[in-house]
């Protein structure tokens, strides 16, 4: 049996945390005499409460060392059990969402979604707007951030959370996990304060450039505005799209490149790839838009540079009339949706690396059929890539293609169109949170959606953030009997 007090702990310390965090909207809402910070201080009151007992009670688990299954329940029950107390805000203040509304709000935010049932952002207080914000930053990899702080007083190096996380720390640019998580958090921040500062000094107002400044980085998505980046064209799409692209690089270049060394950086093939395939995709879809729809270049090309860098990222802001437009514009969103952005960072979807392998497989096999004997291993940026790692990675883009056929389908039984359900599981699985289809069309929200939808997109959020396999190895009744 595993022992469960370790994993406990750390949630029980990452429940405190949390509850601290939401001292900072309550603030922002008492300071403005709106009643709704109360509600909020109620929740941190709670969620303080549980994490506080939970944490006493299984004091005793810091003489016990954390192993692999242990390691692989902790990242689970963060993102399962988390988002209940996160969601405590929506229950309790305003809007006063039901549970399943509020889970899948709180969801959304610390998988970095972005999206949402609340429709009426302009006028949820300010307080509500940024916690909405804070859950996308503390999801982007402030969680892992915080555990990262309480696994070492267990005796754990800490990889096997990186590695459950689906985390890549490329050859450990550090030597220990801790300095990693350390130096990533500096990165971290230096983008966020960084992102902030642009979108002041470009005219977004207080709350929205901090806000959508946490989201970008986070690449969250949520926005304190129903239109979310509409009301910012021009500079700010361009900003925008600049921040949502850093924030869609692997992070542990960032550390490299603090330590002295841009070399990497610039070397990496999927940094190189991710840049050519989402700049290739804008283009086409920009060029036509002009074919098509007799608008001029440069409009055509921040919209796309704009909305298609949210959607690659896995960010899920949006701007101007891009959602409308239909026709091969849906095509290519799709797509690079699917492929998603940079291992090891806070994007979802299936990752340029693990396309790029995949690609570099399919060319062997269509050169095998020609020279049956040869002996041609596959290669990723110079390297020979291991056979099971390949079939690794194989198994998870086919479970990946499966879960998005499944969760669609079983979405149409519950009476949602094709196309809402079809963009729906894209846009939760791959933690895009973009949303295309009649039942989105009329709010920009999710809030249309039938409960029984609303628990398949929560279910495939959790899925996209953890990686699939990360999850569905829980379910094996062998993990449990080791």
């Amino acid at each position: 049996m595993i022992d469960l007090r370790p994993v406990a702990y750390v949630i029980g310390r990452i429940l405190i945390v949390l509850a601290i965090l939401m001292v900072a909207p309550a603030i922002l809402d008492w300071r403005a005499g709106d009643p709704n910070g109360y509600a909020i201080a109620k929740a941190a009151l709670i969620t303080g409460f549980v994490g506080a007992t939970v944490a006493m009670a299984t004091t005793n688990a810091l003489a016990t060392s954390l192993d692999v299954r242990q390691a692989y329940l902790l990242t689970a029950a963060i993102w399962t059990i988390l988002p209940a107390f996160a969601g405590l805000p929506f229950m309790l203040g305003e809007p006063k969402l039901r549970f399943l509304q509020a889970f899948f709000e709180a969801t959304s935010g610390l998988t970095t979604t972005g999206a949402t049932v609340i429709y009426g952002l302009d006028t949820l207080p300010d307080g509500m707007n940024l916690w909405r914000g804070m859950t996308n930053w503390i999801g982007g990899l402030g969680i892992a951030f915080i555990a990262m702080i309480f696994l070492p007083l267990m005796r754990v190096g800490g990889m096997q959370f990186f590695r459950t996380e689906g985390f890549d720390t490329f050859g450990k640019a550090l030597p220990r996990a801790t300095d990693i998580a350390r130096q990533l958090l500096y990165v971290y921040m230096i983008l966020t304060v960084t992102c902030i500062a642009v979108y002041s000094a470009i005219g977004m107002p207080p709350l929205g450039a901090v806000v959508h400044g946490f989201a970008t980085i986070a690449t969250g998505g949520f926005s304190p505005y129903d239109s979310s980046f509409s009301g910012f064209q021009g500079a700010g799409e361009y900003f925008g799209a600049l921040f949502m692209i850093l924030g869609s690089l692997p992070y542990i270049r960032f550390v490299q490149l603090l330590n002295g060394s841009a070399t990497p950086l610039w070397r990496d093939s999927q940094v190189r790839a991710y840049v050519r395939w989402l700049l290739t995709a804008v283009l086409i879809v920009a060029i036509w838009r002009v074919l098509t729809a007799d608008v001029a270049f440069e409009p055509a090309f921040r919209e796309s540079l704009f909305n298609l860098t949210s959607i690659m990222s896995s960010t899920g802001f949006f701007s101007g009339s891009f959602p409308g437009w239909g026709g091969l514009m849906l095509i290519v969103a799709f797509v690079v949706g699917v492929c998603g952005a940079c291992s090891g960072s806070s994007a979802a979807g299936l990752s340029v690396f693990r396309v790029q392998v995949a690609m570099a497989v399919v060319r062997r096999q269509v050169r095998q059929i020609s020279n049956p004997s040869a002996v041609d291993p596959v290669k990723y940026d110079g390297r020979t890539v291991e056979e099971d790692v390949i079939q690794a990675l194989i198994m998870f883009i086919s479970s990946y293609i499966l879960i998005l056929g499944v969760l669609s389908v079983a979405m149409t039984l519950l009476g949602v169109d094709l196309e809402s359900s079809l963009f729906a599981v894209w846009t939760t699985l791959g933690n895009v949170g973009y949303g295309f289809g009649p039942l989105v069309a009329r709010t920009g929200t999710f809030i249309d959606f039938p409960d029984g939808a609303i628990i398949i997109m929560t279910l495939a959020m959790i899925l996209g953030r953890l990686g699939l396999l990360a999850i569905l190895v829980l379910l094996l009744p062998a993990f449990w009997r080791r």
